[in-house]
């Protein structure tokens, strides 16, 4: 990767970890490319079987720590992409064993805050298939959004009203992992992950 795309990086990724992402990117040569933000997933890793090609893309958005994990995801996919193609599950065995040798830098420094790297040690070899969708990991990350006025979903009372993606919702209530919500234009309802970073407009009761 060029020089300027790694002084790139330095805006989005904790720079004693940057010696970490320089190796991999050295180590397996990849499109490696930051995008606008996606709804369903903060990174992806793909393989073009005619090119022989590997493709990671990290939503633009995350903090530093968030980007850094999601970041490291995708190269275990890489990775185990390399060493076994197709023939095992993506979020099997070997690329948890893989994903948690990534992280054992992460885990081990002790310029990781403290709330990072207790819920990555918990996490273990059981660590979910992203950081989204693992709840504790995710609250931990959350903490260190520089979005002001911005929480999580879950922790708004119900009927409270509330911003996402510039549009006005009142929440309801819980389905599982998701609440029902009320979108107060058009009035349709929709499920929206109880891990959603909004902007709260009117306090429920």
């Amino acid at each position: 990767m060029e020089i300027f795309k790694y002084r790139v990086l330095h805006k989005y990724i904790p720079p004693e970890f940057m010696p970490l992402i320089s190796s991999l990117l050295n180590s397996h040569p990849v499109s490696f490319k930051i995008v606008k933000p996606r709804k369903t997933k903060l990174g992806d890793f793909k393989f073009d079987p005619r090119t022989k090609k590997y493709q990671i893309t990290i939503n633009g958005d995350l903090n530093p720590y968030a980007f850094l994990i999601t970041t490291l995801h995708e190269f275990a996919h890489l990775i185990n992409h390399k060493d076994y193609g197709f023939t095992v599950s993506p979020h099997g065995k070997e690329w948890k064993v893989c994903f948690h040798k990534l992280l054992q830098p992460i885990i081990e420094s002790e310029q990781t805050p403290d709330i990072i790297k207790r819920s990555l040690q918990k996490s273990a070899m059981q660590i979910k298939a992203s950081s989204c969708s693992d709840p504790e990991l995710s609250r931990a990350l959350a903490t260190l959004d520089a979005e002001d006025g911005k929480v999580m979903l879950e922790s708004l009372a119900l009927n409270t009203i509330f911003l996402l993606n510039g549009r006005a919702f009142q929440k309801g209530l819980l389905r599982r992992t998701r609440y029902l919500c009320t979108d107060l234009d058009s009035g349709k309802e929709y499920l929206i992950n109880k891990l959603s970073k909004v902007e709260q407009l009117h306090r429920g009761k």
